[in-house]
């Protein structure tokens, strides 16, 4: 049975699509069998996979909406063992036309319902904002994974991010968990970033990964290219990292 992860932050710039693209890829690496769902009207984890947006009539939007349905509009053989739903610019009307929808918090877990048994992990990339399509992807999810900047602000907004997460929880989707807290942008020449991941460890009660992701300019190049890192440069620290990680993640649900 498919564990399904989202992968949220109300931040931008924290490395979330960033982790989204680069965890699903390092898992279908690792011969699990992935779905990624871009929930981000911005379309880069789309393109970050090598979808191209502006040629693409088969979307998240199209299935919230009810155009289509979930088998319609995935996108097969991404990569090896890699399926992808993208995103178009389309998505951010998704919230205006869908007031007065009954259920609309459940759409998109009513449709990957049909489909998570055929994936091992399905990975979601949420928009940078708690907003409807946030909520659509907490209301799906068995977890959040959350990735935090190593930088002075990052715990700001993160108790916000929680009590969203417990309020889905209570309302909406009693068994949503947090999966755990990575740390991204690290700066090992830098006293703060050591301060920041010491200050989150003191002050959260969760999960948070061993594996830190560095700052890495080829992670930074790779979704220009429509790559994930563990291709575009298999040997660069940002892809070992990320094979660190998803090795991770697969020993904690395995071992849970």
């Amino acid at each position: 049975m498919g564990k399904i992860i989202a992968v949220a932050n109300q931040k931008g710039g924290v490395g979330k699509t960033t982790t989204s693209i680069n965890l699903a890829a390092c898992l279908a690496e690792n011969k699990k069998k992935v779905l990624a769902i871009d929930m981000d009207p911005q379309g880069n984890l789309s393109s970050g996979l090598g979808i191209e947006k502006s040629n693409t009539e088969k979307t998240i939007y199209n299935l919230m909406i009810g155009e289509m349905t979930v088998e319609e509009v995935i996108h097969k053989s991404v990569m090896d063992n890699l399926d992808v739903i993208p995103s178009t610019v389309n998505l951010s009307a998704a919230e205006i036309e869908l007031i007065g929808i009954k259920d609309k918090e459940f759409i998109v877990k009513k449709e990957v319902e049909k489909i998570k048994d055929h994936y091992d992990y399905v990975i979601i990339d949420c928009p940078p904002s708690l907003n409807m399509l946030t909520v659509n992807a907490m209301t799906t999810a068995d977890s959040v994974l959350v990735p935090i900047q190593c930088e002075y602000y990052a715990l700001e907004g993160l108790s916000q991010l929680i009590y969203t997460v417990e309020l889905v929880k209570e309302r909406l989707n009693p068994a949503l968990e947090i999966e755990g807290i990575v740390f991204t942008m690290y700066d090992a020449r830098t006293n703060l970033s050591l301060q920041v991941v010491e200050n989150v460890k003191e002050n959260l009660n969760q999960t948070i990964y061993q594996t830190i992701i560095p700052r890495n300019i080829r992670l930074a190049e790779a979704p220009s290219y429509g790559m994930p890192i563990n291709q575009y440069d298999p040997r660069s620290a940002g892809a070992e990292s990320y094979r660190k990680l998803a090795d991770e993640v697969i020993k904690h649900n395995t071992d849970q």
